[in-house]
């Protein structure tokens, strides 16, 4: 069975073919970043422009690299939520338009389902298992039930962790997206350097909170600079990233060891970082646990692993009808179109 996945959820246009939800057939992806950097973040109309002028050309493509057509295709799936309003709306009504012409289903697929997705492209995991997904706009600690059946264990309550790199780095001074360039020059660092919080809440052990350790990076370039002093940006970078993964790592821990969760997996586009997927090998090792990562093809926005998702969602009866509107927040156990 071959699924078309269509994601423009943030900057990337992307389309693919996924046979049986784990057989990559295609997967093109076009992407604005180079013209977002000009700004140092995601100009949301920009965006929302390039999808409109990439995707008829993405999606052929997906189909031409996949040796089929839309004759071949069982259902078409589209990322609906969350993301980027404009954005998701190209990737939207485009897919409704493909699917009104072909009288092929149209699957919703919510974009962090999909983002834990990725994994089934990369190994034979199944359901059930705890899965940390950390993104730019998201940070999340959640029970994967099955395939379609998901749990919140814990989530961020400000900011999300790519989002707290990202504008480190560009605080820092380095090329966006900030959270790739930490990652990069934090090897040549000392990640003892600089003692940065790690926030708690209370009530809530398995939440995260980036708000205040953003911030207190901020000051302390603001407070040097001030001082006239010169920052090492290596140990700063250094420093800041070991913070935020002690962050997730503890959290993700906690809840793994509470819940009796032995299959852990990592998605999203955070799930990049270098030190996060080091410090989840040694964390796993210290207990045995398997771990599960996806391919870095995959962590980052993607039409494959919308595809893949939807091959499920489609198998659970998933389908929308042409009336299917997109949305800008939408919580992953909790879906609906």
């Amino acid at each position: 069975m071959k699924i078309l996945g269509i994601e423009s959820s943030c900057d990337e246009t992307a389309a693919a073919v996924v046979e049986n939800g784990r057989n990559v057939l295609s997967n093109v992806v076009a992407t604005s970043l180079d013209e977002h950097k000009l700004y140092g973040g995601v100009v949301p109309e920009i965006a929302s422009r390039r999808h409109a002028e990439s995707i008829s050309g993405v999606v052929t493509e997906a189909l031409l690299q996949a040796n089929c057509t839309l004759a071949d295709i069982e259902a078409i799936a589209v990322t609906y939520a969350p993301g980027l309003i404009g954005a998701l709306l190209v990737g939207v009504n485009f897919a409704k338009g493909l699917s009104a012409a072909s009288g092929k289903p149209l699957v919703p697929v919510h974009h962090l389902r999909s983002h834990i997705a990725a994994n089934y492209l990369t190994s034979d995991l199944e359901p059930p298992f705890l899965c940390l997904v950390v993104s730019g706009g998201h940070s999340h600690i959640v029970a994967v039930n099955s395939y379609t059946d998901y749990k919140i264990i814990g989530k961020t309550r400000d900011d999300a962790a790519g989002e707290a790199l990202d504008k480190a780095g560009r605080t820092m001074g380095l090329e966006y997206p900030g959270g790739i360039s930490i990652d990069k020059i934090s090897p040549l660092g000392n990640a003892n350097a600089f003692s940065f919080p790690h926030p708690k809440i209370a009530d809530a052990p398995y939440d995260f909170s980036f708000s205040g350790l953003k911030t207190s990076v901020i000051n302390t370039v603001h407070n040097s600079t001030q001082k006239g002093e010169t920052v090492n940006t290596a140990d700063l970078a250094a420093s800041f990233q070991k913070a935020v993964v002690d962050c997730l790592i503890t959290n993700f821990e906690k809840a793994a060891v509470d819940f009796g969760y032995k299959k852990i997996v990592l998605a999203g586009g955070v799930s990049a970082n270098s030190l996060l997927r080091a410090e989840s090998e040694k964390m796993c090792a210290r207990h045995g646990w398997q771990l599960r990562l996806p391919q870095l093809k995959y962590c980052g926005d993607n039409g494959a692993m919308v595809a893949a998702q939807g091959y499920y969602e489609y198998l659970a009866g998933v389908k929308a009808p042409l009336s299917l509107n997109a949305y800008a927040n939408m919580p992953i156990d909790n879906v609906n179109f």
